[in-house]
């Protein structure tokens, strides 16, 4: 696949939940765009959700694609909820390439539960995953992009993000957390030129809808049918491709988003307004 251009030629991306769909698509993105690719991924058993997980064929296969665009990948199997772990892996990135520029934090979880189906373990997964994973991400790289002298950190959020995912209170709540922990981010690493925004895509057709998803979505929307229809689109198309989001995070890591900054942008086809 041909992209654009080289906007991030010479440049680093770190980028978590990097084994397959969007994590995947963006890695491959920013590596066709000029930039070479620190990887991270559990590549194994996800706590509590209905859908299949990665696994390291998965992540043998993004580095394959990273390396067919010309590009460097270290990918290593990593707990997002493991600070010293990424820790680790972003400073042996960093030493292997010379610096760093980007960071994705794109690695979540989705459980989908009524309110009184959820428990304190789905809760504090989805938390722990999606809240502190994203907060360890960050604050294992952003000395990395401070000693480059600036940088782009984009976190995936959702739709959830900004309106709401019926019959997923754990995962609306930590989506809306994200915003609130790139506006912290941006204002305290701005003064190291360093901009943090959030993603905020509606459906995408990723391997998140493998396994009993489908399935476990249509038997909570039993509970309240109103809802179900909540997040249809503007548009005839229902759901994103992941390299739909991966332009918009290849945007974000250029210079061509250098005044953006503590924003929130969307890639759902205007659900979030229906």
């Amino acid at each position: 696949m041909g992209y654009p251009g080289e906007r991030l030629a010479g440049k680093v991306a770190f980028i978590t939940g990097v084994a397959r769909g969007q994590g995947r698509a963006h890695a491959v993105r920013l590596a066709g765009e000029g930039a070479q690719i620190i990887g991270v991924d559990l590549a194994g058993p996800l706590p509590g959700v209905p859908y299949d997980s990665a696994t390291e064929e998965d992540l043998d296969e993004t580095r394959r694609l990273i390396e067919e665009q010309g590009a460097k990948a270290i990918l290593t199997r990593c707990d997002t909820r493991d600070l010293d772990g990424l820790t680790s892996a972003v400073s042996d990135g960093v030493a292997a390439l010379g610096g760093l520029d980007v960071v994705v934090a794109n690695a979540g979880i989705c459980i989908p539960e009524t309110w009184a189906e959820v428990t304190p373990q789905t809760f504090r997964d989805t938390m722990d995953v999606n809240v502190t994973g994203v907060w360890n991400t960050v604050t294992a790289s952003a000395r990395h992009l401070i000693d480059r002298g600036g940088g782009s950190v984009i976190l995936i959020s959702s739709l959830a993000g900004k309106k709401l995912q019926p019959f997923m209170v754990h995962y609306t709540t930590s989506k809306h957390a994200l915003v609130g922990m790139s506006r912290a981010f941006a204002a305290e690493l701005g003064n190291h030129d360093i901009r943090v925004n959030t993603v905020h895509p509606g459906a995408v057709i990723t391997p998140m809808g493998s396994g009993r998803m489908v399935a476990r979505i249509e038997e909570t929307n039993q509970a309240n049918p109103r809802l179900a229809g909540m997040g249809m689109t503007f548009v005839n198309q229902y759901a994103a491709e992941p390299e739909e989001v991966s332009g918009v995070v290849a945007f974000l890591a250029s210079d061509e988003a250098k005044f953006i900054t503590a924003e929130e942008i969307s890639i759902d086809g205007g659900a979030q307004h229906f």
